[in-house]
């Protein structure tokens, strides 16, 4: 087969014409039960989860009540994503979300890479949930007095790091009750959990029993799965209104200031994790086939979806940073932390409920949309033909359900939150890229038949190279220290903790008594505990670099640089590279400007996650290549067509 056969597309007509088809004899047609109202509560039950109760935190802590500008940012980006989304799903509505748009736009290889990336973004997205939801229930299960064993409610990555970190930093003389209480729980769960040999049996039991319980929700029916996901979503807003409303009266306007104590850098550090928060309203868009009115009830339910978060969002954001100092919300569970520092106990046994109903809402949604990926790539021939039968009584693809499952819980049990969690974000920002890319690819295509939603057309031509220009005068205008600092791979000081978890013990020593012989505050007297000793020099930079210049250490051990520095700005360096790409294309093409400011928001956030995110995500995507050369390019139908 020639190389123009891996870029085959299909044509709108032709899956149309498919979907009819399936319609008219009743044979692998899912079931019609969906509207806007019930499409904008899914987008709600997707996105108000992890972002509220958890990661809203770590983001106030580190950009201080400006973090609502990031939230406003990301809204946008999504916003913008949201409208390629819209018009593909009027274009196109079947089941299928980005994997079927990209087969219309680019081919059958891009296809088959957005399908992969897909269905590593549901199935990882689904693991990081089931987690989040496994800490919030054994936290309520210990509220009521139920404590259980910390070796089955803990997956066996952060058991195994936590255990071997708590170590070394006892070794540099912390005691086991000064350890952070993540580092305690894993030091236990590995020191407490059974045996077979060298291997310790940790596992997060929970997270299994929610994904079992999700998974057979789906499997009974969408009908089932809507009402469960509207009652879900009535609770937790219901709570989230409740906290905004109780929380509004407790706000002190002085917290405010700073507004920005860490100013835009500090912003957006918290990037990932809020765009974590917004993810799962492309999930809308795979239950295309089961919407009674497609074309008008997807554009309408994504961009209710959007609205509505974003405001609870700020909203939010606004009243935890007024309630207290946003230097204090770093924690996992923020809502519950305010509510329980200013004594109010009955708003945080609250907020505890609602955050386990909250997550399983968000859980149900994602477990939803993979199997749905699967059967449309099965219907394509690029998967297994089980993948695609329906049940004949649920109109589910039954198949596609369990394996989903499958392919959720056994990880679930071992791997870590933090790995998924970018891994997730990763998968579903190239996701986005591509559709974004896709509706600029077919803007200019007269032969394409077009829905009842198109995106407003704005010409970029001009409008892009003068955002570039405006850029790159604010970062050597205004940010001309960390804008050369990037660009000359100047050195960096590893923070305190990181030092003192890479030393032996006989580096330990050297590092004590150094610390020991500059101590004027006597802080040695008082303690062994290298970690604090170190970091108590943190918050003066210019003196904190002195202190580390004069460890009795390698300097491999108090400062990153060169190739290991710099492989951290690869992801950002290609963002450059194609912004300046995309303006050339902009400029030749008159590029629409929505899907354009889309494809490049997404793209940065893409730049701002970890080299590390780049590889596994690599790593996964060559997988998917070897399996579409080995199977899926001689099975694809559109090969048999161009056979016949």
């Amino acid at each position: 087969m020639a190389l123009s056969g891996l870029f085959r597309k299909k044509t709108v007509q032709d899956i149309l014409k498919q979907v009819a088809k399936n319609e008219a004899d009743g044979h692998n047609a899912l079931g019609k039960h969906l509207t806007t109202k019930d499409l904008t509560a899914f987008g709600i039950a997707a996105i108000v989860g992890a972002g509220i109760f958890s990661t809203i935190g770590k983001a106030s802590a580190d950009g201080g009540p400006a973090v609502i500008f990031l939230f406003l940012f990301t809204a946008l980006a999504c916003s913008f994503a949201a409208f390629a989304y819209a018009e593909f799903a009027s274009m196109v509505p079947v089941s299928g979300s980005a994997y079927t748009y990209s087969y219309v736009a680019f081919g059958e290889l891009i296809a088959w890479i957005i399908g992969w990336a897909l269905i590593m973004e549901y199935a990882v997205g689904n693991i990081t949930v089931a987690i989040s939801w496994s800490d919030y229930f054994t936290t309520l299960l210990q509220s009521g007095g139920i404590h259980l064993p910390q070796w089955i409610q803990m997956d066996y990555l952060t058991a195994s790091n936590g255990f071997k970190d708590a170590t070394a930093l006892m070794q540099g003389g912390k005691s086991y009750d000064n350890l952070g209480r993540g580092l305690q729980e894993a030091y236990t769960a590995w020191t407490t959990a059974p045996t077979i040999g060298s291997f310790h049996f940790v596992a997060d039991l929970p997270a299994l029993f929610i994904i079992i319980l999700i998974t057979a929700l789906v499997y009974r029916g969408m009908k089932e799965s809507r009402n469960a996901s509207n009652l879900m979503v009535i609770v937790k807003l219901c709570i989230v209104l409740l906290v905004i409303a109780v929380g509004v009266f407790y706000v002190d306007t002085a917290n405010w200031d700073p507004f920005a104590p860490n100013g835009v850098s500090g912003v957006l550090k918290g990037v990932s994790a809020v765009f974590f928060a917004y993810i799962g309203f492309d999930a809308i868009s795979t239950t295309a086939e089961e919407c009674k009115n497609p074309q008008r009830d997807l554009p309408r339910g994504m961009m209710w979806a959007i609205i509505i978060c974003t405001i609870l969002y700020i909203a939010i954001a606004l009243v935890l940073t007024g309630m207290v100092r946003y230097n204090e919300l770093n924690v996992g569970d923020p809502l519950a932390f305010v509510f329980d520092k200013l004594k109010l106990k009955w708003m945080s046994g609250i907020i505890a409920v609602s955050a386990v109903v909250a997550m399983a809402s968000v859980l149900l949604v994602f477990q939803m949309g993979q199997p749905r990926i699967w059967m449309s790539m099965s219907r394509d021939g690029l998967l297994p033909k089980k993948f695609s039968r329906v049940h004949p009584k649920f109109k589910t693809p039954s198949f596609a359900t369990i394996v989903t499952g499958f392919v959720v819980a056994v990880p679930a049990l071992f791997l870590n939150l933090t790995m998924v969690t970018d891994l997730c974000s990763i998968g579903t920002l190239f996701a986005f890229v591509l559709v974004c890319a896709g509706v600029l690819v077919l803007q200019n295509k007269p032969e394409i038949p077009r829905g009842k939603f198109k995106t407003p057309y704005i010409n970029s031509k001009f409008i892009l190279p003068v955002l570039m220009i405006a850029g790159l005068y604010y970062a050597f205008a205004f940010n001309n220290k960390a804008t050369m600092a990037f660009i000359n791979n100047d050195a960096q000081t590893y923070d305190a903790t990181t030092i003192i978890t890479s030393l032996n013990k006989e580096e330990s020593a050297k590092v004590f008594n150094y610390l020991e012989s500059i101590d004027v505050h006597n802080k040695t007297a008082e303690t062994a505990d290298l970690e604090h000793l170190l970091s108590q020099y943190q918050d003066d930079d210019v003196k904190y670099a002195e202190v580390v210049k004069g460890l009795p250490i390698s300097d491999s051990l108090k400062y990153e640089t060169g190739f290991s520095l710099f492989k951290h700005k690869i992801p950002m360096w290609i963002f450059l590279v194609v912004l300046v790409g995309l303006a050339v294309w902009a400029f030749r093409k008159n590029l629409s400007l929505i899907p354009l400011l889309g494809l490049i928001c997404c793209l940065y956030m893409m730049a701002e996650l970890s080299v590390w995110n780049w590889i596994y995500f690599t790593i996964w995507l060559l997988i998917g290549l070897f399996i579409y050369f080995t199977y899926s390019r001689k099975n694809s139908k559109l090969n048999f067509v161009e056979k016949i």
